[in-house]
This record gives structure tokens, sequence and C-alpha cells, in this order.
């Protein structure tokens, strides 16, 4: 009954006038998520997680950028998302999971050391990616959890990738739609530049013990694929799956259990879709770090 509750509310939230940081913490009281909030160089970061499940290995779910902007000129006070795509799919994940927030979203963006270059030109800067950094740190270590996958949807496929660099125990990043190449996404849309902003496509190449999966839809007009093409072929450590009919938003949560599967497996044929790059470098060893930390438990 109280489940039914929760999601009645969550219609009634979505249908009204009710605040992105409002809708959002309703749908994950429908999922029955755990809230909780992680302060990291002066940021309040919110963060979902899926109970207190117990396993070796964290998920970590990255969303895309919400509502930087409305009609490419109007920033906008709250870029909290307005369709969580990633809090969605991590109610089909039965491994421990968190959702980590952004500095500045889901509601304090009027914080102190916030303001509207870190959801628009700085949204993947170095201070945005060492905040969550330092979160999924904390969390990972709070849990006992020594191995991490990163999953990101949209702009949280480029954090994900970002948040790899520095996070020695990640063992596989997994993007949907992902923008993996700024630039070119801003060429091809007539953007305006991310000026303080990292781009993953001109970053050092990530280790080769990193598996990269890399999801696209076919009818993907916010990153067509052919925009990130040319990162996926560059990695070789990278699948790439492409699947037919899908765009950026939908219809993800269709395959999320058999993307789950095929990543917990490590078999890239099991994945939905068609597979155009294969990893030709990767290694099946774990992280340094994480084998010293599952060695000792």
């Amino acid at each position: 009954m109280r489940r039914l509750t929760a999601v009645l509310l969550v219609g009634l939230l979505f249908a009204g006038c009710a605040s992105p940081t409002t809708r959002l913490r309703a749908l994950a009281d429908s999922h029955g998520f755990d809230r909780s909030t992680v302060v990291i160089d002066g940021f309040r970061h919110t963060v979902f997680s899926n109970g207190d499940r117990r396993g070796n290995t964290l998920h970590v779910y990255l969303e895309g950028d919400g509502s930087p902007w409305r009609h490419r000129t109007l920033i906008m006070s709250d870029p909290t998302p307005r369709r969580p795509l990633m809090l969605r799919l991590m109610a089909f994940d039965d491994q421990p999971s968190i959702y980590v927030g952004r500095p500045c979203y889901n509601g304090t963006a009027t914080e102190p050391g916030c303001n509207n270059s870190l959801w628009t030109s700085d949204r993947y800067s170095e201070v945005v990616v060492s905040s969550m950094a330092g979160v999924i740190r904390e969390l990972a270590e709070r849990r006992n959890n020594p191995l991490i996958k990163l999953f990101g949807h949209s702009g949280g496929g480029a954090l994900a990738l970002l948040l790899a660099e520095r996070l020695p125990d990640v063992t596989d990043i997994v993007t949907i739609a992902g923008n993996l190449d700024t630039d070119a996404w801003i060429s091809h849309h007539g953007y305006t530049p991310l000026y303080g902003s990292l781009n993953p496509a001109t970053r050092p190449p990530l280790e080769d013990s990193l598996r990269q999966w890399h999801l696209v839809g076919e009818r993907d007009q916010v990153i067509p694929p052919p925009l990130v093409h040319r990162f996926i072929d560059s990695q070789p450590s990278a699948y790439g799956v492409h699947i037919r009919g899908f765009t950026h938003a939908c219809c993800w949560g269709r395959v999320w259990a058999r993307v789950l599967d095929a990543v917990e497996r490590i078999e890239p044929d099991a994945m939905p879709g068609y597979l155009f790059k294969r990893a030709t470098g990767v290694s099946r060893a774990l992280p340094e770090t994480a084998a010293s930390a599952l060695a000792n438990q």
C-alpha cells in the first residue's frame, strides 16, 4: 500500500507544478531508494541508494546534464533533471548502487560556491569532476566496496570517462547516448563552446584494463551516433553497441537488465543491439589497488 501511495504521488507531482527537485525525490521514494547528502569541496551532493546491499562492486549512476538552458538563450535557475533516466534505470539493478548528484543540482543551485557556469560552460570542469570523485571515493570506502562500475547517460557519460581517470578502482564504464566528444557535439549543434570544461575525447587514453561499454541509439538526434564513433574506435578497451529504434532517452529501460547482465558476465555478445566495435586490448585483470583490497577481505 505504501509503495502504491508513493507511485500515485509521483504521478500527481509530475502532472502538477512541483519543482524538479521535489519530483526527483518523489520518484526516488517510489522506488524505495534511500536519500543522503555528502559534502565535498564545499558542495552538497544529493545521493540516492538502493539500500544497504552487500557486494564487492559499487554501481555508480550519473545523470545527464538536466536543464542548463531554456530555448538555448535563457540560463535555468535550477538545472535539476526533469526526466531523470538514470534514477529510473537504477531501479532495475540488484547490486549495491548509488545515484550521485552534481554540484549545485537537486535543490542546491543557490548555495555558496554555486554559480550558473557550473551547469553551463563549466559543467564538466575540474571543479565538478573533482568534487564528484570525492563523493564516490568516500561512499565506496564507507560501504566497503573495493570495485566500482560507472554508468552515465548523455553528459553523465562524459563525466564517467573523466571520473575514471581519478578513481583507480573502476573496472567498467557504461555510457548510454554518451557525450563522448563535447567539441564534436558543440560543432554539430552550433552551441556555445564549453569554455571551462574538460573533453573526454582530448584526454589521455584510459588504462586498457578498464572496460568501456558505449551504447548508442540509432535515432538519437541529441548525440547522433556518428559524433562518437571516432572516440569509440580510438579506445582499444571499448565495445560499441548500436541499438535500432532507440533515441536519446527512449527506450533504455527495456534492455537495461540485459545490459547489466552482459557487463557483469563480460559477454559483449549478450548485449542488446549490434556490436559495431569490439575491444582489442582489454584485460580481465582487476586494478592493482582493487585486487589488493579484495585479497585482504
